[in-house]
């Protein structure tokens, strides 16, 4: 019996977290970043002190919502529930509310007028002769935050004595865009099948969806476009706006928006019309009843999303028509409501222009000036497609008199889907870092994000959704840090991604320093690494065409030349690169002058920007074709340096989700190796020169990789 007892003590030791960091509890990650397990032993008791007992003041679901994440969050990490109360009764209160909603926040007289209708301060102060932290804001959503904030300080080992935290976003619009199909099926989705359950809705409201917008609150996402931009008309009628309607009814407490892509040729689709020609009347009038029947179905519905005349998809141009006369058909129909329209620039015409990454900046820059107050342009961070690298798109800061929002893609279409390990929170940060030049030094993408550098205050962000019905949501664990990442920076653009992959993973996984410093240094590097596998020196968009997946630089024939790999790469027995320069298509000329000569002296650019010799010397000393063989090796490389950094993780990490992350590490480094092989064997058939001394040549000919096909990939359109 006493070996029982001190075994039964010893398990109970390693529980609380005392002495040990070997044990992790069991999870599927299901909960992400808001797993909430108990804190370690010597942090409990300043913890319980400090959050003995929760004061909500105000009874919105918006209030109630606060109230239940705050007791369900303390709960787990304290060990024991708080005392939920009307009014604080003893030291260490939690009071969450409003001026409104709450006479103890009122009477402290708080500088509320500094964060807006959203943000929030959380704040040690005396009351009745009592201390408590006060999560105060000027609405139940700004409170609601606050109070997921409160629990991540908490979770990420905060001190909270004499805490002073003033927070608002910098972004008004922040959405997910969900490439959700009414069958289920997610584009570039590598997660499952949608979550949104169109069959059983509206009569069934899935409790994931609670969990859903849960997640987003705790980031401060305000919105979710529930149905792919290759929208069906179908999403618009009356019954699916119904089933958007129950989900919207879950969202809406967490101070989530439903918005929905539209078809620019519902009218003909749904309407029975035999036209969608923006200045015709009947269709204007068919948009203005659609908006005013989805209003009143949805009545906070936030507005559409539309990606038109690009990719096959109908618009205005099939009139003869501009994107401003489109998008400014259905911004009239949604203004009195309130709502807006997000216009995607991500356009390219059926006839092949001379540079397929030049027509976005050239059919939109001469459009400046010409749309409503309620339209936003959403453009992707690059001027071509998602890629592992891309310069920043030149439309930032070209069009001081129209509101961008930026377009990030979180679910990795072109990354290595769910199981390459790769960090966006990089690649996010990169993008809104670069310098636009438009208004001098310091002209920043996040600038423009933002609305500082033209005044503008539409502002938003999107992020292409990662999420689907795997146990996980994001089909690996630390995909789920691109979601957590995206929310984020779409909450501030200038906030730093080491700081966000750090609270990550001291959410997601344990604060031990020894566990924190290797994986976060490990995810800081992670996209580097999967550009110098796939993609170094600025080469771009060689992925197996349609599904992505894989190298495939070799594909010729695609439908249109500005599909396939060789266009990008022009690769020849003289050289490799496309020439964007004014020796060439001149799309170097689309940025401000200083920006563009930065843009073109980076290295990491060297191919998207210039066509160069085999021969010609790198900044290393090594010629252009020895700096490929050695980029990419040295890609391989890292990913076995990530697998024997996770081993050493082994002791902080349960054992399911250190197996997941092990075995989809296995796949990228064997996968990565791929990358490498296939591609020196097809640039070699070019370059004619050996490999470097010292660097083993690709494992199969180039027939056995040019072989390989996959038509069962997953995400394909």
């Amino acid at each position: 019996m006493k070996l029982l007892a001190r075994l039964f003590g010893a398990f109970l030791i390693a529980l609380l977290g005392v002495g040990s960091a070997a044990y992790a509890q069991a999870d599927d990650g299901y909960d992400l970043w808001l797993r909430y397990r108990p804190i370690e032993a010597r942090y409990a008791d300043a913890y319980r002190t400090a959050a003995t007992e929760v004061v909500v003041q105000g009874s919105s679901p918006t209030l109630l919502a606060a109230r239940a994440e705050l007791n369900r969050g303390l709960s787990g990490l304290l060990g024991a529930a708080p005392l939920v109360s009307a009014a604080p009764t003893r030291d260490g209160a939690v009071v969450v509310g409003t001026p409104a909603s709450s006479p103890l926040i009122a009477s402290l007289r708080l500088p509320l007028d500094k964060v807006g209708p959203e943000g929030f301060i959380i704040r040690s102060a005396q009351t009745g002769g009592r201390r408590v932290t006060v999560v105060a804001a000027n609405s139940d959503v700004g409170a609601l935050y606050g109070a997921f904030r409160f629990l991540q300080m908490i979770q990420t080992r905060q001190p909270l004595e004499r805490v002073d935290v003033v927070d608002a976003p910098k972004v008004k619009i922040r959405v997910l865009n969900h490439w959700d199909n009414l069958d289920r099926h997610v584009e570039r989705g590598y997660s499952g099948q949608s979550i949104w359950d169109w069959w059983r809705l509206p009569d069934y409201k899935d409790p994931r969806y609670t969990d859903y917008a849960r997640a987003n609150a705790s980031l401060g996402i305000n919105g979710t476009v529930l149905n792919n931009v290759n929208a069906k008309a179908d999403s618009l009628t009356e019954p699916y706006l119904r089933k958007a309607a129950a989900v919207a009814d879950v969202l809406r407490p967490y101070g989530m928006k439903v918005y929905l892509s539209a078809r620019f040729s519902a009218p003909i689709e749904i309407g029975g019309l035999k036209t969608a020609d923006p200045q015709d009347p009947q269709v204007r009038a068919f948009w203005k009843a659609k908006a005013d029947e989805i209003y009143r179905i949805i009545p906070d519905f936030g507005g559409f999303l539309v990606k038109a005349n690009s990719e096959g998809q109908p618009g205005p141009g099939d009139y003869k028509r501009s994107h401003a006369e489109g998008a400014n058909m259905l911004a009239e129909a949604v203004a009195p409501h309130g709502g807006i329209v997000m216009w995607r620039a991500f356009v390219y015409s059926h006839e092949l222009p001379e540079d397929r990454i030049k027509q976005a900046y050239n059919e939109f820059k001469p459009l400046d000036g010409q749309f409503r107050d309620n339209v936003i342009v959403q453009v992707k961070n690059g001027p071509l497609d998602f890629q592992p690298r891309e310069p920043f798109s030149p439309l930032f800061g070209a069009t001081p008199k129209t509101p961008l929002m930026m377009e990030f893609q979180v679910t990795k279409e072109y990354l290595g889907f769910s199981t390459h390990l790769v960090y966006l929170g990089a690649y996010f940060e990169e993008a809104l870092k670069a310098d636009t030049w438009q208004k001098g030094k310091g002209s920043t993408v996040a600038k423009v994000v933002d609305g500082r550098m033209f005044g503008h205050r539409l502002t938003g962000m999107a992020g292409v959704a990662n999420i689907g019905t795997d146990r996980n949501w994001a089909g690996s664990i630390f995909d789920q840090a691109n979601w957590y990442a995206y929310g984020r920076l779409a909450w501030n653009p200038e906030a730093s991604s080491r700081a966000i992959a750090e609270e990550w993973a001291r959410q997601t996984f344990s604060n031990d320093p020894a566990f924190v410093t290797p994986v976060v240094d490990m995810m800081m590097k992670s996209r580097e690494t999967v550009v110098n596998y796939m993609t170094p020196l600025g080469l771009t968009h060689i992925m197996g065409t349609g599904h992505h997946y894989g190298p495939a630089p070799w594909v010729s024939e695609a439908g249109r030349a500005d599909w396939t790999p060789v266009y990008y790469h022009r690769a020849s027995p003289e050289g490799i690169g496309f020439d964007r320069m004014k020796t060439g298509s001149n799309a170097i000329a689309q940025y401000a002058p200083q920006a563009g000569k930065e843009l073109a002296a980076d290295e990491k650019n060297l191919l998207w920007f210039h066509r160069v010799k085999w021969d010609d010397k790198t900044q290393s000393g090594r010629t252009v074709w020895d700096e490929l063989v050695v980029r990419y090796t040295q890609g391989v490389q890292e990913v076995a340096q990530m697998r024997r950094t996770w081993e050493g993780m082994k002791p902080y990490v349960d054992a399911d989700r250190y197996e997941q992350v092990a075995d989809y590490l296995a796949i990228q480094e064997k996968e990565a190796q791929w990358w490498r092989d296939a591609c020196i064997a097809y640039f070699q058939s070019f370059s004619k020169r050996p490999l470097p001394a010292g660097y083993a040549p690709p494992a199969h000919d180039l027939e056995y990789y040019k072989s390989l096909e996959f038509p069962y990939a997953p995400g394909r359109g």
